[in-house]
């Protein structure tokens, strides 16, 4: 084979080794992978041409002829709304309440204007509206405001069930607490017998002992009254020939010693309401044997003690309602709106509350504290350091204090140290 021939052979070897890869391909560099494709940002959320918002205020519970503080915060595209845009407030209905100014400008976006409550019933509701025009835009926000009657002083209700006998009872501290607090009004519910009383019971003289101690406190309005049972562990609820029974033996043992009775275990629905309603009348019809410390004497009082909002029904059935009995942390997170702000309707003194496993002096003073508040509407109060199992067997070790702040409170003073 000439020269020629030869390097054309090896020229035709050479390209069919290439084309069938073989040692060429294990040195050979892959191609690269595409890149993939940048993902598209989201397309930015406009601003809200105009917004409006009131700031929450202390309390939407108020009374009347008061007046409160509102301010609305206004932004236009996002940003603090130009000084000098208007905010136009009203009133749902206008007898409500009066406004002054209508229509405040903002500085530095908020808006601020003054509500006067007009001289309205009790259980009155009312909205205020506030509304802001920027350019061709209009934004509103709005609040519901309920009124309830003046505020009236704290008073203390204590479950009294602990025994009479000795100079160490807690009568005695109960006694001597009110000896150093006479302008706070006390009710002792004493419980003989565990509320129930049958022809057969007798009289328990220390307890008609430490009453009497008890009421001849000079210069105080403190009252005593009756626990009742209204249900049995055995037979379940009372009769209401039953429970008129034990306030006649109470009456008949314990002669004008008592202002009303403790209804334990009132109902929570609306099946049992003429059942409380007969107790009712039935007591506020008695016109002997009770005592209500008061010249002339005053109807007997009747508390009842669902233990937490039963149907605005039972407002009707009782003077005052317990309703909420129960552990303090718990009372934290109880609030009348938006189910039961019927209670706007009552006085404060027509609510109170039982609270136990308050183990310090502060954990007492923050549950009266939210009790006073106008929200809360609570004017009633109880609290102990006592747990669940016997939690009102004793006083709590903090009761000179808890009749302090409730003193310290009705008078706008400085709470005592705990």
């Amino acid at each position: 084979m000439n020269t020629t021939n030869r390097l054309a052979s090896l020229l035709a070897l050479t390209a069919a080794l290439a084309g069938c890869g073989g040692a060429a391909d294990k040195t050979s560099t892959p191609a690269p992978s595409p890149t993939p494709a940048p993902t598209p940002a989201p397309a930015p959320i406009p601003a809200t041409p105009v917004s409006v918002n009131f700031v929450q205020p202390t309390s939407n519970v108020l009374e009347p002829n008061v007046s409160e503080s509102l301010s609305v915060n206004v932004l236009v595209n996002g940003s603090q709304a130009p000084n000098g845009t208007v905010a136009t407030f009203t009133v749902n209905p206008a007898s409500a309440a009066a406004l002054a100014p209508v229509a405040p400008t903002t500085v530095s976006g908020v808006a601020n204007t003054t509500l006067t409550v007009s001289s309205l019933p009790p259980t009155a509701t009312f909205q205020v509206a506030a509304t802001v025009t920027s350019s061709a835009n209009t934004a509103t926000d709005s609040l519901t405001y309920f009124v309830r009657p003046a505020r009236k002083p704290l008073q203390v209700l204590v479950p009294a069930y602990f025994s009479a006998t000795g100079t160490t009872s807690p009568w005695v501290t109960l006694t001597s607490g009110a000896t150093s607090y006479p302008d706070v009004k006390i009710t002792a519910i004493a419980n003989p017998s565990s509320g129930v009383l049958t022809a057969d019971t007798k009289e328990d003289a220390d307890l008609t002992k430490a009453i009497k101690a008890f009421q001849a406190v000079s210069g105080t309005s403190n009252r005593v009254i009756g626990y009742v049972a209204t249900t049995s562990t055995s037979s379940g609820a009372l009769s209401v020939a039953d429970i008129k029974a034990t306030i006649t033996n109470y009456i008949r043992l314990y002669p004008g010693l008592f202002d009303g009775f403790f209804l334990d275990g009132m109902a929570t629905d609306s099946s049992r309401v003429a059942h409380f309603q007969e107790v009712y009348t039935h007591v506020k019809g008695l016109t002997t044997g009770l005592t209500t410390g008061a010249t002339p004497p005053s109807a007997p009082i009747v508390i009842g003690n669902p233990g937490t909002y039963p149907v605005a029904a039972y407002a009707g059935v009782a003077d005052t309602l317990v309703t909420y009995a129960g552990n303090a942390a718990a009372y934290a997170n109880i609030d009348p709106q938006p189910g039961n702000t019927w209670v706007y309707a009552k006085d404060n003194t027509a609510q109170a509350m039982l609270v136990h496993t308050a183990s310090t002096c502060t954990d007492m003073q923050t549950v009266v504290k939210n009790a006073n508040r106008p929200r809360m509407n609570t004017g009633v109060v109880y609290a102990t350091n006592l747990a669940t199992g016997a939690p009102w067997s004793a006083l709590p070790t903090y009761w000179q204090q808890m009749l302090g702040t409730v003193d310290a409170l009705n008078k706008q003073r400085t709470l005592p140290l705990c």
